[in-house]
């Protein structure tokens, strides 16, 4: 039996006008998938939009909206962690459940909405909070569930990844290119979040919750953005066989080797990626995930990270579930949520308490750009003090001399746990043949 669902959508932003935008070109698909006649009832907005359905009610009361009985599912693109966690938390205390994209907003405060979601009976999907148009949180939760998953690999912000691609292919320095991407539309005019990695560690926050069955602990995640990457970095990378990409990565550490540690890395950081690697040639603005599991093995996927007809896709994806789910369940039943895949995909009271390493406990390879004076001894002095760490070096480039009497020396290392590199960095920078503070970027092979 068809039953009319209906939506409300708190913003009309870029996102929420996207979505309004897909339901009025689709309607007719999304029927015919769902088996439901699917209506926008009322909108959160700041100000009446004339090119808005006038049956639409429009409001600026977006409590009112969450708590009303002519709509079943809340849209929440208003963005933050304030309003909109008051506006969420309502809005499942009266019975709905919630579509959202805040990222930022679940890897705060997601262990409590999951929560109260649970308590009264109703879901929260959250595709678009992550990589956009790509079915990534579907593929974790659903796709993979009989899979064990032992690390994942993403460049999961659009803007850095762009400005990686610009300084590499066209030789353009940071600033430049971010001022491009913020007149482009890429970048806020304040870009921290972007570029600092804060945006990409919230959706690694996420990833690494449903990988592998831990709470949300975005406090916890390595943060490092790529402000200080050079170009004179991107082409020695380029020489050696490697690009730089500003990647998300969850591991599962087992305790193996000197010095390794049991428990999780969640980190966020520029890394040095073979050139043939996959992630390596997803460029401009696309967003890709590379997850390692069990048996399944390496599985990428990649598509739009952003924009409104991206993120709209994926927002209307997860409609669509809560739509069949609400079209199939009696009416009179409160005492389920109907086909419920957990919130993070694990039952609630198995997720475990796995500890996240600490930055000096997590292990990875390193390229190290060390200037020197151009003097006998030096690089076996650095080579000497890398040994002696139980450093193993890949592979070593010496360049000529950029300055008078001084020269850069380029050392790959294999991986390593970063508390030995610390105290070897340490050591090398009080040389008195080095003239400069040790340059260090990580290093992974994606294998």
């Amino acid at each position: 039996m068809s039953h009319s669902i209906k939506l409300a959508i708190l913003g009309l932003g870029t996102v929420g006008t996207g979505v309004i935008n897909l339901i009025n070109d689709n309607l007719d698909e999304l029927k015919r998938r769902s088996g439901q006649d699917i209506t926008i009832t009322e909108v959160g907005t700041r100000r009446h939009r004339n090119d808005i359905d006038p049956n639409i009610m429009q409001s600026s009361d977006l409590m009112a909206i969450a708590a009303s009985d002519n709509v079943d599912i809340v849209i929440e693109v208003i963005g933050g962690t304030t309003l909109a966690r008051e506006v969420i938390m309502h809005a499942i205390k009266n019975g709905k459940h919630v579509v959202t994209a805040n990222k930022a907003l679940l890897a705060e405060h997601g262990n409590e909405i999951f929560a109260f979601a649970e308590e009264h009976h109703v879901h929260v999907a959250y595709e678009a909070a992550v990589a956009g148009g790509i079915p990534i949180i579907k593929v974790m939760r659903e796709a993979l569930a009989a899979n064990k998953v032992e690390w994942l690999a993403g460049i999961i912000n659009g803007t850095g990844n762009f400005i990686m691609t610009e300084m590499r292919d066209k030789g353009r320095p940071f600033a430049d290119v971010l001022s491009e991407a913020q007149a482009l539309g890429y970048a806020e005019a304040d870009p921290t979040f972007d570029v600092e990695g804060i945006d990409a560690a919230h959706k690694l926050a996420l990833l690494a919750s449903i990988a592998f069955g831990i709470p949300l602990q975005f406090d916890k995640v390595y943060c490092e953005g790529i402000t200080g990457i050079t170009l004179q970095d991107v082409n020695y990378a380029e020489e050696l066989g490697y690009r730089i990409k500003h990647l998300g990565f969850a591991v599962r550490r087992d305790g193996a080797g000197d010095d390794a540690a049991t428990g999780i890395e969640l980190r966020v950081h520029p890394t040095l990626i073979p050139q043939d690697a996959l992630l390596a040639n997803v460029n401009g603005v696309k967003n890709a995930v590379l997850v390692n599991s069990h048996p399944l093995g390496q599985t990428l996927y990649c598509g739009d990270g952003a924009g409104a007809g991206a993120t709209a896709s994926a927002v209307m994806a997860d409609v669509m579930d809560l739509v069949r789910v609400l079209g199939s369940k009696d009416a009179d039943d409160t005492s389920n949520n109907g086909h419920h895949v957990p919130h993070l995909a694990f039952i609630p009271e198995q997720l475990s308490d796995t500890p996240i390493l600490r930055a000096e406990q997590m292990t990875t390879g390193y390229y190290l750009r060390v200037h020197a004076y151009d003097s006998p001894g030096v690089l076996a002095d650095i080579t000497r003090i890398l040994s002696d760490a139980g450093i193993n070096i890949d592979a070593i480039l010496q360049k000529p001399a950029h300055k008078v009497g001084q020269v850069p020396v380029i050392i790959l290392t294999l991986p390593v746990v970063e508390r030995r590199m610390n105290l070897a960095i340490e050591k090398i920078e009080k040389l008195d043949t080095i003239t400069d503070k040790v340059v260090r970027i990580r290093l992974d092979e994606l294998a």
